[in-house]
């Protein structure tokens, strides 16, 4: 049976077919329709993870456990889970445990361009790589294999491209069949890392490597592809696809395992060719591992190290190579004569007063484009986290002064205020970033008596990948209801005195609680409620301008709502676009915007 499947349905569907029985994730662009997908599978267990470090160990405890397992994450939610990963690779597995991990290169969607083959040569464990759908879907059955044969985690890495790029797959036709192994066995020297196991464990390693690239030789996935014999290629992943396009008559090597390495194959694809030229994206991994076998290779001196690879770029390197000299392919051009849109919050995002009254406070509200330069000295310090929310960092709102990874505003505000920071500092999060990463430096900051303002802006989901759930929604992955973390019953519970609750829709709340907090010589922390714009797209009816009593001072544009606009230098609303949320409306001075009525609204739709 053939189905049209992007690879992360594929990855999803193959691990359902190898007989998976619990899968763990947390969302984060490329990888999120991988657990998306598995959710519609009800007689596994599945669970967005608080993080992923969490993901991580629940599928150890599972694999350990005897029930196959298979954990997926972004690039860089490996760096949170890497601790129990390297400790999986150390301790080995009772039933087979597959970890996927999403690179972005490009950067799409990410703080940070990063090629995560580098973590499974850390942790001593085989990567396989998906070069389209087909082969995301059959790696999986192999990866569960290897996994339970050679007593290892496996990773399987994709790059975007691969994620969500659709092609068509063969599906087996089976009967689904959780694959078990019998249930935990104590065994100390295993499972638990004391130092005196650990050192025992870590020559098993190295022997497991042994075995690993015997096995390497002879997976299906790496082979030769014979071609003209002037032209060598050695590619995996997306880069297989591009090269094949640019080099139709070119000999390839297509690797399916790029960890380990298969030394034999390698060396016999090399005496057949004349010049071997390695195509991967982001790092030289495969190129300085041949060439420490002492194999001559051209790669990264003509193939770019950063951002996602094309048959543009292919091309572009055939022709420096000189590998190429036929006249370049016709390309469509397409007119970038076209209007710009900058990065904003939705119209009706329950952030946008916030930012509105932080940016106020610190002197920051300037009109993209306005000469002015904002104060560096504004006594005012705004860390960020990574959500949505990050877009309060661009014009005209300029809200945010830090943003690093999940949970750091915290930590960050913190540390400046430890250091002795003249200016006020608050810290902003998303409510499942606090969530995921925000509780442990919440404690921090308690008990050692830190004075930060915390601003949670809890919006009700995990907007930023796609609105998923999470544990302050009382719903799991697959539409359950669960039990549900009430914020403020937990930030009380860590020891906060003051904490405040305010409508996310009401600036004077929200202004007085935030100079309220600003005030106090102690921790505070601010939970800014409303529900998300996509997920509750209107809340009254339109707002309109009044062009009696406006006088074009600009401050409703200064909130940075798509919705405002303007026709010369006179702000309008936009009606299609407006959701009703009253911001502007609160923010004019001259209270020139008021509600459109209801049958005016629906006659300008």
């Amino acid at each position: 049976m053939k189905k049209l499947l992007s690879g992360n349905e594929a990855l999803a569907l193959g691990a359902y077919h190898a007989g998976i029985a619990v899968a763990t994730a947390y969302p984060g662009t490329p990888s999120t329709e991988i657990m998306e997908a598995l959710a519609h599978f009800k007689d596994i267990y599945a669970e967005w993870s608080v993080n992923e470090k969490v993901a991580m160990e629940v599928a150890m405890g599972s694999c350990y456990e005897g029930a196959r397992a298979l954990v997926s994450m972004k690039q860089v939610g490996l760096n949170v889970a890497a601790d129990p990963f390297l400790a999986v690779a150390t301790t080995g597995v009772n039933a087979g445990l597959v970890l996927i991990s999403a690179d972005d290169p490009g950067i799409h969607s990410s703080q940070g361009e990063q090629d995560n083959r580098h973590f499974a040569e850390l942790a001593k464990v085989p990567i396989l790589e998906p070069t389209d759908s087909q082969s995301a879907y059959d790696l999986m059955a192999y990866a569960f294999e290897i996994s339970e044969q050679l007593d290892t985690p496996v990773m399987v890495r994709t790059t975007t491209r691969i994620s969500h790029s659709k092609s068509l797959v063969d599906v087996k036709e089976i009967n689904v069949m959780q694959k078990r192994k019998p249930g935990f066995s104590r065994n100390v020297q295993k499972y638990v890392m004391l130092p005196v196991n650990a050192r025992t464990r870590h020559p098993l390693m190295e022997e497991r490597m042994v075995k690993l690239a015997a096995f390497a030789e002879s997976f299906p996935f790496n082979k030769i592809e014979p071609g003209e014999r002037s032209l060598g290629i050695i590619a995996n992943g997306i880069g297989y696809q591009y090269a094949r396009e640019v080099f139709p008559k070119a000999s390839f090597l297509k690797l399916g395992m790029t960890y380990p390495l298969p030394e034999k194959l390698i060396r016999e694809f090399a005496s057949q060719v004349d010049r071997i030229l390695v195509i991967e994206e982001l790092d030289p991994f495969l190129e300085e591992h041949i060439k420490a076998m002492g194999i001559k290779v051209d790669g990264k001196q003509f193939i770019p190290r950063v951002g996602e690879l094309n048959t543009d770029i292919i091309e572009s390197v055939g022709r420096k190579m000189e590998l190429i000299n036929t006249p370049p392919r016709e390309k469509i051009t397409v007119s970038t004569d076209l209007a710009k849109r900058p990065p904003l919050l939705c119209s009706g995002c329950p952030h946008s007063g916030l930012f509105y009254v932080l940016a106020s406070m610190g002197q920051r509200l300037k009109l993209p484009g306005a000469k002015d330069k904002i104060p560096k000295e504004s006594g005012l310090t705004i860390t960020g986290d990574i959500g949505c929310y990050t877009l309060g960092a661009y014009p005209p709102l300029n809200a945010m002064d830090t943003t690093a990874c999940m949970g750091a505003s915290i930590g960050h505000a913190i540390g400046m205020e430890k250091a002795g920071s003249r200016n006020k500092i608050v810290a902003v999060i998303g409510d499942s970033t606090f969530l995921h990463s925000g509780i442990t430096p919440l404690v921090d900051a308690v008990y050692n008596q830190s004075k930060i303002t915390i601003v949670i802006l809890d919006n009700g989901t995990t907007a930023m990948t796609g609105h998923q759930e999470h544990p302050g929604t009382g719903i799991s992955v697959q539409g359950q209801g669960v039990g549900k973390v009430v914020l403020e019953d937990l930030i009380k519970g860590i020891g906060v005195k003051y904490l405040k609750i305010v409508d996310s829709f009401n600036i004077k709340e929200i202004r007085t609680a935030v100079k309220d907090s600003l005030e106090r010589q102690e921790l505070s922390v601010i939970i800014v409620r409303g529900v998300c714009a996509v997920r509750v797209p209107k809340h009254d009816v339109p707002r309109k301008i009044d062009t009696g009593k406006c006088n074009q001072c600009g401050i409703c544009l200064l909130i940075g709502c798509p919705a405002i606009q303007t026709e010369g230098k006179q702000p309008i609303i936009d009606v299609t676009m407006c959701t009703g949320c009253t911001i502007c409306q609160q923010v004019c001075p001259k209270q020139a915007i008021g509600p459109m009525s209801q049958a005016k609204a629906e006659a300008k739709k």
